[in-house]
């Protein structure tokens, strides 16, 4: 056995160790949350990924409860604030206050200042409250007067909102809209999952979650993820997959150029292989495989596709955009 096979067993067993200690705080989150499996393991690729979570879904598919509960199965400190039309920056991020005693300006801290912020509804704060919000999450960082306050590490924003309900609602910024690793889809309940929900509040019991990881786990969990093995044919795969979304003639998708008006950005790239290595750890694979990046492709490229108004006028969704493309492009 050579010693790059020795290292990727070696990498394996490590990964597969440490997934566990994930699948454990996964389940202590299906001790509230009924289904939901995609969402429950969006969550947790994003916590591994140090990344921002865009939810989006009609009301009561428990979008909120879901983050809350991961907030409660995490020793970290958890945050949510519900976004209204006349919130202001300073309830995000704080304020300064002045002391009367001392004569000086001192920060007041806003619920940003958190591990895990749950952004409820985010798209009915004005833009004042999401150009802050964007410092947040891009910069990892608050200005309140003049000086700026690092926020804790790991942060992460975990956003909710409701697709079909335009009143009061202001569009996400493109620029914003791009920070978030992934989007996900919220899907109503299987059958059987629904009577399942229905039996759980008929008798009354109220679930109790047990947390499972501090910052200090997520921090070793975050740099195991980030040594999964991508294979040089996987990453000319992603750099594929995104380069299709904005040249879709090169494969052979010319059918699909009048439908895009902007393509995903290289921050997709990124996405793609911070995602794929998430995906593989929660497998407990020390390597990532084609089928890692097909099924994280929705959630990675679907608000990153801008359409024209012929695909809006012909109800092409980038869902739709997104399966093609994985269709025509050739897979290693």
């Amino acid at each position: 056995m050579t010693r790059s096979e020795i290292d990727v067993t070696k990498l394996n067993e490590e990964v597969r160790e440490e997934s566990l200690r994930v699948q454990a705080a996964m389940a202590e989150v299906r001790k509230v949350i009924v289904g939901q499996r995609a969402l429950l393991e969006r969550m947790m690729i994003c916590l591994l990924c140090r990344g921002h979570l865009l939810v989006e879904g009609v009301p009561g598919l428990a979008k909120t409860l879901a983050v809350k509960t991961l907030g409660l199965t995490l020793d970290l400190r958890f945050s949510r604030i519900q976004f209204t039309p006349d919130l202001l920056p300073a309830d995000l991020i704080g304020t300064m206050v002045y002391q009367q005693k001392t004569g000086e300006f001192v920060a007041r801290k806003g619920p940003v200042f958190a591990n895990l912020l749950l952004a409820d509804e985010i798209n009915r704060a004005p833009a004042k409250v999401q150009s802050a919000l964007l410092e947040a999450m891009q910069e990892r960082q608050v200005t309140l007067g003049d000086t700026t306050h690092p926020l804790p590490d790991p942060f992460l924003v975990f956003a909710t909102q409701n697709p079909i309900e335009q009143e009061g609602t202001y569009p996400l910024p493109e620029a914003q809209v791009d920070r978030f690793l992934l989007k996900a889809r919220v899907e109503y309940p299987q059958k059987d999952e629904e009577r399942q929900i229905l039996d759980r509040m008929m008798s009354g019991e109220v679930p109790m979650v047990s947390g499972t990881l501090d910052a200090e786990d997520v921090r070793r969990l975050t740099e195991t993820a980030r040594r999964v093995y991508i294979d040089e044919r996987i990453r000319d795969y992603v750099v594929a997959l995104v380069r299709a979304t904005r040249q879709p003639r090169q494969v052979g998708l010319t059918e699909l150029a009048p439908l895009i008006s902007f393509g995903a950005s290289p921050r997709a790239t990124l996405a793609f292989s911070d995602a794929s290595r998430a995906m593989a750890f929660l497998r407990g694979r020390g390597y990532v495989v084609p089928e890692d990046v097909k099924e994280i492709a929705r959630d990675v490229l679907r608000h990153r596709i801008l359409l024209t108004y012929e695909a809006e006028a012909e109800n092409v969704t980038t869902e739709t955009i997104v399966d093609r493309v994985l269709e025509r492009v050739e897979v290693p």
